[in-house]
């Protein structure tokens, strides 16, 4: 039985990794209000958008999301979130928010839950290439065939991708009413677009 939580957002456009000087803008997952404490999500979104993030091409507006496909969360020194993690750049030009840069980053994040709040302490990636299933198998052992599932359900991907991004807008009040990626027709955002 698939395992997959959805957390917070296929084509993906891959750049090259690159040191712009330029801050990312946080997910709405990161903007914290009294009523919503910090989760380890949002350490994930801002461990995503801080850490992977800017190494894109940098966009004016960084939106990561989760599928959760595991937590291990017996002990708050080392907190095991293994997942199907994405981050896209975007650039809005009028009504929409266009994929500029991003990628797929599946793996495990390890966390810890001190006075402060969740922090991620480390990420073990799967490899690209020659390397995706052997490090996939490894780093997911008994949790593979839910991530095999994740990664191969685009529908819920694209899903959550469009819910993550209405958030967004709804969050930073932006005028946006369409995401794109490169090549593709513009997409409606989930309840914007509308106007509902």
């Amino acid at each position: 039985m698939l395992a997959a939580i959805l957390a917070l957002c296929g084509t993906t456009v891959m750049n090259s990794c690159k040191d712009s000087g330029q801050k990312a803008a946080p997910t709405a997952q990161v903007v914290e209000t009294q009523a919503q404490p910090e989760t380890y999500l949002t350490a994930i979104d801002r461990y995503l958008v801080d850490t992977i993030g800017s190494c894109y091409s940098p966009g004016q507006h960084c939106i990561p999301y989760a599928i959760v496909v595991g937590v291990d969360s017996a002990t708050t020194d080392d907190i095991k979130v293994w997942g199907d993690f994405w981050v896209f750049n975007y650039n809005q030009d009028g009504d929409t928010l266009k994929c500029c840069s991003g990628g797929n980053h599946p793996g495990l994040v390890h966390l810890t839950k001190g006075q402060g709040g969740y922090e991620v302490t480390a990420f073990d990636a799967v490899g690209d290439g020659s390397e995706f299933l052997p490090t996939a198998r490894r780093i997911f052992g008994s949790r593979f065939n839910d991530f095999k599932a994740v990664q191969a359900d685009e529908n819920t991907r694209e899903r959550a991708r469009a819910d993550v991004i209405a958030q967004y807008v709804q969050q930073y009040h932006l005028t946006a009413r369409f995401y794109q990626d490169y090549g593709w027709p513009a997409k409606p955002i989930p309840g914007i677009a509308s106007g509902d």
